[in-house]
């Protein structure tokens, strides 16, 4: 997710959906971005002591001096400034509650990517981090992140008991645990949002827009009626269109070009961008990109712009409420347009994993249990400093924002289900978002993750040739006939039909 991350299968990019529940100033960096895509435009750092967990009441450390204080990169948007106020008051009562502080550093939406690669690849310190899909597998095949198959439930039997088996079986890799998921809309729903405002000025029925070819019309009313510097879809690199291949389940390679079609049922692996369907997809954004209705600058553009007559996001029902409040719109106009569906990858679309280096292993997963049981903190995380960024209503369940400018993604965090519900969202949102869970179809390959031990210059060659084109291509600033040709040829040049031919192979024994 929360603005959002990553390219996922899933429509939303972590970025809307941290928009959605984070209340970064526009996205998501996933988050916030706005909410739906990434932002920040420059990689921002934020250090302050936040409390985490370390053991028990009973076995908390004697003083101050003791208390450890872990890292715990993260994802999200511009740092306000009281931000060491609020993560300090998080500090005071995590180490009164469990002996644990944390030091919360943010990679901003736009510079995400390249600053955790980065920590990954030389080894800098760090206990907790933020991962999603597009990278886990990879990182754990690099041997960035502790082995928790045993430690979860031997230290932490709440968190463990907390979540259900199928998510936890959905982190797994060669059957182990290297992550705590967070627990949430696990499965994938898609919604397509109009500011209400364009929607009664210009007659949209959104009832009978169910796809890519039926927004053209209102976009193209929009931008006539509105004006030559009016961009109906406005879009940021890191996102694209939100969900584009949320059809592929991509079977947790973080690699949109390959994967299986979620409803065929022989499984067959496939070239994902010559499929029909994706190549039809690209062409109407690339006409959409020279006919204005995309932003000019989306292939480059990191932050969000607040006030989006639409976007695309992961979401549930409620999520209008904050995306109102973020993005300072009056009223917005969401409706499904896919799923829910589950997909190992929309298990694995966010995850917080410790570091396979970190000296304090247990005192990270305790903070994590905290988080996920402890309704105190978990507001303090998702929505900032009590009684500035917002206001409790009726105790922890039901709080009122009152700025927009906390940077924390929510969904990147702990499970939604110990967090307050946003004044002006349904009271039972959250069994709202049980019931999409419970509802959810599944991917003909759910359960399965592929084996990357034995492809890891394969898939880091295939992943950067991916890098390389992908802005341009999903904000519909490059002609896909043109474009995907050659983004194929490279891939193959990298190792694109060795991938393939060993997620089929491994996918005929999975469900032999």
């Amino acid at each position: 997710m929360k603005r959002t991350m990553k390219l996922s299968s899933a429509f939303c990019t972590a970025a809307l959906l941290a928009t959605a529940l984070a209340g970064c100033s526009s996205s998501n960096s996933n988050s916030s971005n706005s909410s739906s895509s990434p932002q920040g435009s420059a990689s921002t750092s934020a250090s302050a002591p936040a409390s985490q967990a370390a053991a028990s009441e009973s076995s908390k450390p004697a003083d101050s001096a003791d208390i450890p204080t872990l890292v715990w990169w993260t994802i999200g948007g511009q740092i306000p400034a009281n931000f060491d106020k609020a993560i300090a008051a998080m500090n005071d009562y995590t180490a009164e509650k469990i002996g644990v502080k944390v030091d919360i550093k943010v990679a901003s939406w736009g510079d995400w990517d390249t600053k955790i690669n980065t920590i990954v690849n030389t080894g800098e310190p760090f206990d907790i981090m933020f991962t999603n899909n597009s990278k886990y597998s990879q990182q754990v095949a690099m041997g960035a992140f502790a082995d928790l198959t045993d430690l979860v439930q031997s230290q932490t039997p709440d968190l463990y008991k907390l979540i259900p088996e199928k998510v936890w079986d959905g982190t797994k890799i060669g059957g182990k645990i290297y992550s705590v998921p967070t627990y949430k809309d696990s499965s994938l729903t898609q919604y397509w949002v109009f500011d209400d405002k364009y929607v009664q000025k210009y007659g949209i029925d959104t009832s009978k827009i169910k796809t890519l070819q039926d927004l053209d019309k209102p976009f193209h009313d929009m931008k006539a009626g509105e004006g030559k510097s009016f961009y109906p879809l406005s879009l940021t690199q890191g996102d694209g269109f939100n969900g584009f291949f949320n059809g592929y389940d991509d079977m947790t390679l973080g690699l949109p070009p390959v994967g299986v079609k979620v409803d065929d049922a022989s499984r067959k692996v496939v070239s994902v961008l010559e499929q029909p369907d994706v190549m039809a997809g690209l062409k109407q954004l690339h006409q959409w990109y020279q006919d204005g209705i995309i932003n000019p600058d989306a292939p480059t553009k990191t932050e969000a712009d607040k006030g989006r007559p639409f976007f695309a996001a992961q979401a549930f029902p409620g999520a209008e409420a904050s995306w109102q409040i973020n993005e300072g719109v009056e009223k917005y106009d969401m409706f499904q347009i896919f799923g829910p569906i589950y997909t190992t990858s929309t298990i694995q679309g966010s995850l917080n994993a410790i570091s396979a280096n970190s000296k304090h292993k247990e005192e990270a997963l305790k903070y994590l249990q905290l988080v996920n049981t402890d309704p105190k903190l978990r507001n303090m995380l998702a929505y900032g400093e009590p009684g500035v960024d917002y206001q409790n209503v009726d105790g922890e369940k039901l709080i009122e924002r009152t700025t927009d400018t906390w940077p924390l993604a929510s969904y990147t965090q702990g499970t939604f289900f110990d967090m307050a519900v946003t004044k002006g969202a349904p009271e039972d949102q959250w069994d709202q978002v049980k019931k999409l869970n419970e509802q959810a179809t599944s991917s003909s390959v759910l359960g399965f993750a592929l084996d990357i031990s034995k492809l890891t210059t394969e898939v880091a060659n295939t992943k950067a040739v991916w890098d390389k084109y992908r802005y341009e291509l999903l904000t519909g600033a490059s002609d896909p006939e043109k474009m995907v040709p050659k983004i194929v040829s490279e891939l193959k040049a990298a190792g694109l039909d060795k991938i393939m031919q060993a997620a089929q192979e491994q996918i005929d024994a999975y469900f032999k």
